[in-house]
């Protein structure tokens, strides 16, 4: 039977994997057929700007994973949100190869955007698991739009990139259903107001660091 030291330590192995290990992806990177990518070097820079916000974005994810399934007592949604991290995991992997064959760099800030967004996860799943469901459903659905304002800044050219971005869009729509039918609670405006505004905190600051 799982522990609670033994859920603590899957977490903290999490974040150390997260962090400072190669991610190993379970499904094959998304490709387009017959297109291949040439990009100017402003291109390549735009992309990978791109890329290092997305990269982000999964490190988030696999924080907010991590700690609701820490703070819940359900195994059931314990096993849930689970396997929502190790879909995100494989988004974490595809962004970091994206961002290595476009010679860019991760964000600097990843182990303090890992921890605030662990935090952020403690605290929702402590409102209970349909508030913190609820909480998976609003972060799912900014980073779908999140996304989709990708696929229009993207250059037309980064058939790889574009690529990523549009199979990360349809899993993250995927995840919001998943925790709609567990039972989600709606959140209330003010929270989604402050998870918007810290998103853009998030976004405009790993752009460029």
């Amino acid at each position: 039977m799982t522990t609670a030291i033994d859920i603590a330590l899957n977490a903290a192995d999490g974040a150390l994997r997260t962090l400072f290990a190669k991610p190993r992806a379970s499904r094959t990177c998304p490709t387009v057929a017959a297109q291949t990518t040439q990009l100017s070097t402003q291109d390549k820079a735009i992309s990978g700007a791109l890329m290092r916000v997305n990269h982000v974005g999964e490190v988030c994810a696999q924080a907010l994973y991590a700690a609701q399934a820490l703070g819940t007592r359900d195994p059931v949604l314990r096993a849930h949100f689970l396997h929502a991290s190790r879909e995100e995991g494989d988004h974490l992997a595809w962004t970091k190869d994206r961002l290595d064959e476009l010679g860019a760099r991760p964000s600097l800030l990843n182990p303090l955007w890992y921890a605030g967004a662990f935090g952020l996860g403690l605290v929702a799943s402590r409102l209970g698991d349909r508030l913190s469901l609820g909480f998976v459903v609003e972060t799912e659905r900014q980073v779908e739009a999140h996304l989709a304002s990708h696929m229009e800044r993207l250059p037309e050219g980064d058939h790889e990139s574009r690529a990523i971005v549009a199979q990360m869009k349809n899993d993250e729509a995927a995840h919001a259903r998943s925790a709609e039918n567990a039972g989600a609670l709606q959140l209330p405006a003010p929270a989604k107001a402050l998870m918007r505004s810290a998103a853009k905190v998030m976004t405009t600051v790993a752009y460029r660091i």
